[in-house]
């Protein structure tokens, strides 16, 4: 799966992808991260991508040219769908995670910054736009390598095992609830003990106290 990450701030993202999973998934090649520099496809001379709001009001909105240009261009190289990160957009879910992971083999990551951009940029080109919560960040790239980290996980091959993503925290498997608790070894931590039915090997009864910790 291809994620082409749209930003004026390419370099946020070095760390995170070329680390742990992504970054065995990326040598594996199972997904493909590209990061694309808005600032590059201005045709401004000095470079700026945001300008004063028309009608007024604190901040800047970032302008249509070079958004438009950097989309256009990003779009012959994925004809996945182009998904704007703003708090505008519908809350991204672990169901809807899932089914970017399935239907899609590559998506358009718009990161927007400032006020936000140019409406006729969302009119035109954006197919989704995609909010993580119902607060305001600075920009668009927390939200971006959040999307790429929730379904790129999902993609067969990209963790260890299948089943560690099948029986997760809002997976359908537990019903879209949260997980139930884990322990592992020591046994006893400064007087904490571990159930005793995790320790008891009986996987019914180990399932039983699983179900009923779900929330």
């Amino acid at each position: 799966m291809r994620f082409d990450i749209l930003t004026i701030f390419p370099n946020i993202f070095d760390s995170y992808i070329n680390t742990s999973i992504l970054k065995r998934a990326q040598e594996k090649k199972i997904i493909k991260i590209v990061t694309h520099d808005i600032r590059k496809f201005t045709k401004d001379k000095h470079n700026k991508v945001d300008d004063l709001p028309f009608g007024g009001g604190a901040g800047m909105v970032m302008t249509p040219q070079p958004l438009y240009d950097c989309i256009k261009h990003v779009k012959k190289l994925n004809k996945g769908p182009v998904i704007y990160l703003s708090p505008r957009g519908k809350t991204l879910s672990q169901s809807k995670v899932e089914q970017y992971s399935k239907k899609h083999k590559g998506m358009i990551l718009l990161c927007g910054h400032y006020e936000g951009i140019d409406q006729r940029i969302i009119d035109s080109l954006v197919d989704e736009e995609l909010s993580i919560g119902k607060y305001v960040l600075t920009g668009g790239e927390l939200p971006a390598i959040t999307v790429v980290d929730a379904v790129a996980r999902l993609l067969p091959g990209v963790l260890g095992r299948a089943e560690s993503h099948e029986e997760e925290s809002f997976s359908k498997s537990l019903n879209r609830k949260k997980e139930y608790p884990h322990y592992t070894r020591p046994a006893d931590f400064l007087g904490m003990k571990v159930p005793d039915v995790l320790m008891s090997g009986h996987h019914k009864e180990i399932a039983k106290w699983r179900k009923s910790k779900l929330s």
